[in-house]
């Protein structure tokens, strides 16, 4: 076993000949339309829900008749049934040891990372997200389609595995929602015994669980027999569970993905990878470990591939029931449902397709694999030529983290040239060129592998002390230092394979070794720098968000010193500098108001009312603007960071477990390749993600561009209707200025400080957004925003230093004229 050639021989036959003809373990004919059925049923409801035909009252009442009537019938009619003789009990405890290892990982992970106010809740919800699967809507019609002709008796398993979810797991999950509501203080939960008590409450009454016990029960009682005169009236409700729980599902996605923010996709990343990657190798290698006695190894094998398959299976919907019950983290947990479903499909139907081929001709494959190598770092290439472009257009580079990002950019080009390279090296017999051409493509893959972890703690330390304590040129030789170490230990300890285009396995089990071992360190460095990270992040926002309160109060809110009671509106406002100059701005000199808020020696200054457009160069109200668009930036570049080091993260993982499925396994098997053609795609298409984070510059590619799209569609409607837009214009500004300019200046104008001795009355933008839905002008945030630009051109109001930006949803200060 030394090269991929031989690795893929093997899952053939043990000697490398050509296989004899074993018929396959499951039959792969029908699942192409049973996903079909599946998914179709799930679109179907997603249409009627989204286009209201069923409203989402009717749905919560299909929802509780799939789960507290047609679900429990079936669980009781199959448990009823249910042959303990052919089960296969190492497989149920490998199932169970799967389920319950990645519950207590997700759980504790979480507890360590998420923030204080709300640990309990993300690690009781998030752990049920990550093990109970859709095992009956949707999981059950695939495994039917699979081996009902090969190997009927794995059906039942579906009702064995699935109560340990709903009867051992959940309510540890639950058990941590109820000790959240505790801590938060609700009046009906008093004491740890009530917090347990409700736990077992809400398990006993869940109908699922009461069911599972009475079949138990009833399959001793009738001796596996259902009596004739309930038999029909079961049959009636658990037959009607298919079709209604899938269309249920489909009713249940509409509208989900529009609650998913930026702070929770980095949850989502990590839960979805926990589903759909993690559980499926646990619950395979969990059969390997405790399986292993199995006198037939073909159905040791069948096992393993549909335990595999098993993990794969999506979130249950009712997982997102439990989170609207307590009211906590419904967004990443209803998104992460819809999203991990779809995934899910295209991952099942490869690894059965791979599962179902008899034999592989090794050559095919190994080309194949080349193949899909050299195509993806084609295109991978030029979104990183685009990427690097951007970055040095837009002068980032020498800035922390960006200094860094680059240097991650220019591995991943390296990386793609010396695949491009060894594509055509890799055919010739030349020790040398295949040598030089492995050490650059491997030196700067490794390299790939090592920057994300330094990104990663490069975001720690900047969060840290604000300003990164370490010198960039140390951490930039790290970067490049450590892989060429790497490859040196290589290719002076390893032994070149002969005969092998597969630059994964040139140097056979020690270049697995070392990429384990690379891989290993980074994925510890980048997880433990991105867990410390959020913490951090969390305790800052509430202590910055603390700090502008405060700040809001002073500047807003002018007090006596004596009485402290207010005299002025509040505004929204943060810090300013009192030690600004005086602002420059058109005073008018007839309306002035005590500068209450100044020391007793400044206490006889007067400050006077700012009536015209300001054109100071310091006008407080124009620097805080400023300021606030420097921090939303830096969150967003900090954001894109941690989401890039995050993918890329996983990328690694996949990668890792290739390399020990590889090292642990005499016989890796067919669901090796499928892990080995995703590990290929994610390294050499590594510049797709930079691409989709930093190839699209706001200032400098998407600004721009809509700049110049909205002077065109404004040049080509004013040829079309200029007349009909301007006379809208002329409407609008008429009906507001006539019925609702006085409420408007009621409701949201504030005087605010524009500088020592100056005053003025503004607004938000995001202000009159929400004031314009809530008296009716606007139905939502789209037309609030067509309604403030038509006030904005019709010159009702303007910003406070005559910005050409537009009217914006934001904390951008504006008057009226």
């Amino acid at each position: 076993m030394d090269d991929l050639s031989v690795n893929i021989s093997i899952l053939s036959s043990g000697d490398g000949s050509d296989p004899p003809s074993v018929p396959p373990s499951m039959s792969i004919d029908k699942l192409l339309p049973a996903l079909l059925e599946c998914f179709g049923i799930i679109l179907c409801g997603y249409v009627a829900g989204r286009t209201n035909i069923i409203p989402a009252t009717q749905a919560k009442g299909l929802g509780s008749f799939v789960s507290k009537f047609a679900l429990p019938a079936l669980l009781f009619k199959n448990m009823v049934l249910l042959d303990f003789g052919d089960v296969i009990w190492p497989f149920f405890f490998s199932i169970l040891v799967a389920k319950v290892t990645v519950f207590f990982f997700v759980c504790v992970l979480t507890l360590l990372v998420a923030n204080r106010e709300s640990r309990f809740s993300k690690a009781g919800l998030f752990s049920i997200f990550a093990t109970q699967s859709n095992d009956f809507a949707l999981g059950f019609p695939i495994v039917e389609a699979l081996y009902r002709n090969t190997h009927p008796e794995y059906l039942q398993y579906i009702y064995l595995v699935a109560p340990v979810s709903l009867m051992v797991l959940n309510p540890l999950g639950f058990a941590f929602c109820e000790v959240q509501r505790w801590r938060t203080g609700e009046p009906h939960q008093q004491s740890k015994l009530k917090v347990l008590g409700l736990v077992v409450l809400q398990v006993v009454k869940n109908p699922i669980v009461f069911m599972v016990v009475i079949g138990l029960i009833s399959h001793f009682l009738l001796g596996q027999k259902i009596p004739p005169f309930m038999e029909e009236f079961v049959d009636g409700l658990a037959n009607s569970f298919g079709g209604a729980a899938l269309f249920y599902l489909g009713l249940s996605m509409v509208g989900q993905l529009k609650k998913l923010t930026r702070s929770t996709v980095v949850a989502l990343i990590l839960l979805i990878t926990a589903k759909l990657l993690v559980m499926p190798l646990i619950c395979r290698g969990m059969v390997e470990v405790l399986d292993s006695g199995n006198r037939s190894s073909l159905n040791h094998t069948s096992l393993s591939n549909y335990a595999f398959l098993y993990g794969v299976f999506p979130t249950a919907p009712s997982v997102a029931i439990y989170a609207s019950q307590y009211n906590m983290e419904l967004e990443v947990v209803t998104s992460g449902m819809v999203i991990g479903t779809f995934l899910s499909a295209p991952i099942m139907y490869v690894s059965a397709w791979l599962l179902t081929i008899p034999w592989m001709d090794p050559a095919p494959l190994a080309s194949a694999l080349q193949n899909v190598s050299f195509n993806i770092s084609i295109i991978s290439l030029f979104a990183l030529v685009w990427s690097v472009a951007v970055m040095l257009l837009s002068r980032k580079f020498h800035r922390v983290p960006h200094i860094f990002t680059i240097n991650l950019f220019v591995a991943q080009l390296i990386a793609c040239v010396g695949m491009i390279a060894w594509k055509f090296v890799a055919a010739q017999n030349h020790f040398l060129s295949q040598v030089l051409t492995f050490t650059l493509l491997y030196g700067s893959l490794y390299s790939t592998y090592i920057w994300p972890g330094l990104i990663a703690l490069s975001l720690l330390l900047m969060r840290r002390s604000e300003e990164v304590n370490f010198r960039p040129g140390l951490t930039v030789i790290a970067g490049w230092g450590l892989p060429v170490l790497a490859v040196s230990v290589l290719l002076l300890s390893g032994e070149r394979m002969p005969d092998t285009i597969d630059s994964a396995f040139f140097y056979g089990k020690t270049q697995v070794i070392c990429t384990s071992v690379v891989l290993s360190v980074s994925i510890t460095l980048c997880g433990i720098s991105l867990a410390l990270l959020s913490r951090r992040t969390q305790d800052y926002h509430t202590l910055e968000h603390g700090s502008v309160s405060d700040s809001e109060e002073d500047v807003s809110l002018p007090y006596d010193s004596n009485t402290q009671s207010a005299v002025e509106q509040p505004s929204a406002i943060g810090s300013i500098n009192t030690e600004c100059q005086l602002c420059e701005c058109a005073c008018d000199p007839v309306q002035t108001i005590p500068d209450i808020t100044s020391t007793k020696e400044e206490g006889s200054m007067q400050t006077g009312q700012c009536s015209q457009e300001c054109t100071s160069t310091s006008c407080l109200l124009a620097e805080e603007e400023q300021k606030q668009v420097e921090r939303q930036n830096t969150d967003i570049q900090s954001t894109r960071h941690v989401l890039v080091c995050l993918l890329l993260t996983v990328s690694l993982l996949a990668n890792l477990s290739s390399c020990l499925w590889w090292l642990f396994n005499k016989d890796p098997g067919r669901l090796y390749l499928e892990l080995q053609f995703f590990s290929v795609v994610a390294n050499y298409g590594q510049g797709l993600i930079s691409f989709a984070f930093f190839g699209l510059d706001k200032h400098l590619i998407i600004s721009p561009f809509k700049k110049r799209l909205a002077r065109l569609w404004r040049g080509w409607g004013q040829e079309v209707a200029g007349s009909a837009a301007s006379e809208e214009i002329r409407l609008t500004c008429r009906q507001f200025l006539t019925y609702h300019k006085q409420q408007c200046v009621k409701d949201i104008v504030h005087k605010k400080r524009c500088g020592r001795r100056s005053t003025t009355d503004t607004f938000l933008g995001s202000d009159m957004v929400r004031w314009l839905q809530s008296v009716g002008l606007a139905a939502d945030q789209g037309e609030a925003l067509a309604y403030g630009s038509r006030l904005l051109e019709g010159g009702v109001i303007q910003h406070i230093i005559g910005l050409e930006q537009g009217f914006q949803d934001e904390a951008l200060h504006y008057r009226f004229t």
